[in-house]
């Protein structure tokens, strides 16, 4: 099984090399990928060295799986040219979630939807994948008319610059910025570019994306998105209504009987997720489950992940290990 990381250098990439070297994923020829200008870079995995190629080099290799997480633009230009080789592709950009004959999957809810044919696969948004693994199993319970979401979300999101801005505002150190403001001591309401309605790119990633995957274009979403100084971990609040009534311990031990998930809901011991305590952690994490009495059959939740890791890298990791099990590769 060859292996190769396109985008091994950069912030997601270095993550999926960390999880994949964390798993029991069989590797037997491993290439990390990146631009021209960090060809040559020695990167880690498993106890030995490796250099950082190009990508004509990968595609000479002719790898059996590429992760890709070098942005939209480098997934548009080569995608294709790993697919057609036999590879496939699963790419952790915006490039390919849309495309109408493009899976867009996470493996709790939607993986039996890939095919042998699939060459290449799209990994969601990181807080959409948050968002629909613990709403994932109160839809096929109750079913859903409609999702609000609020997210509070890590500048790791943007990338290592956004982690360097904050870093150096809090040091009082003037240096490059990537955003239209400060950061620290401050909350943004603002991620990607806004169109014409005043909702932004990441705001319509989550409501288009929820569609696609549960595969229902009746589903209502609404989405605000927000960017907070924390360097890891993102957090959503999350108001849910139904299609069925329910009854809130019935939705406790669904949650807590769910793969994926981890249940820390005790109001009263003060336990509740924080992103603080998810970096590292693969889980998604849901509490301050509440019923929303302001209307009937509505629910309010609080979620808190790495976007890192379930959130890009861990789930194209587990999309690779789906299509072996399956033996889709």
């Amino acid at each position: 099984m060859k292996v190769a990381i396109v985008g091994a250098t950069g912030l997601v990439g270095s993550v999926m090399v960390k999880v994949l070297e964390e798993r029991t994923f069989r590797v037997t020829e491993f290439f990390p990928v990146a631009s021209k200008r960090s060809v040559g870079r020695d990167v880690s995995f498993r106890g030995r060295t490796y250099k950082v190629i190009g990508m004509d080099e990968a595609i000479a290799a002719k790898p059996n799986i590429v992760l890709f997480s070098a942005g939209s633009a480098t997934s548009m230009e080569w995608a294709h040219k790993f697919a057609g080789i036999g590879a496939v592709v699963i790419d952790n950009s915006s490039a390919w979630r849309m495309h109408p004959d493009i899976k867009l999957v996470i493996p709790e809810i939607n993986a039996n939807q890939i095919r042998k044919k699939d060459r290449i696969i799209a990994n969601p948004n990181c807080s959409t994948i948050q968002m629909l693994v613990p709403l994932y199993p109160l839809y096929k319970k109750y079913g859903i008319n409609r999702i609000v979401v609020s997210t509070y979300q890590a500048v790791t999101g943007t990338g290592m610059k956004a982690v360097e801005q904050l870093m150096n505002e809090r040091k009082n150190i003037k240096s490059e910025t990537v955003y239209p403001f400060p950061i620290d001591l401050n909350i943004i309401p603002h991620i990607g570019d806004f169109n014409e309605e005043g909702y932004t790119k990441e705001e319509v990633k989550m409501i288009e994306e929820t569609k696609k995957i549960f595969d229902d274009k009746k589903i209502k979403v609404t989405a605000t998105c927000v960017r907070i100084p924390v360097v890891g971990g993102h957090s959503e609040s999350v108001n849910v209504e139904l299609k069925k009534d329910f009854k809130i311990e019935d939705v406790r031990r669904i949650l807590a009987d769910t793969k994926g998930i981890v249940l820390q809901d005790d109001f009263r011991n003060n336990k509740y997720p924080m992103p603080i305590y998810v970096q590292g952690k693969d889980d998604v994490f849901v509490g301050r489950l509440r019923r929303d009495n302001s209307q009937p059959k509505s629910l309010n939740f609080w979620t808190s992940a790495d976007n890192l890791r379930k959130g890009a890298a861990t789930n194209a990791v587990q999309i690779a290990e789906y299509m072996v099990a399956k033996k889709l590769v």
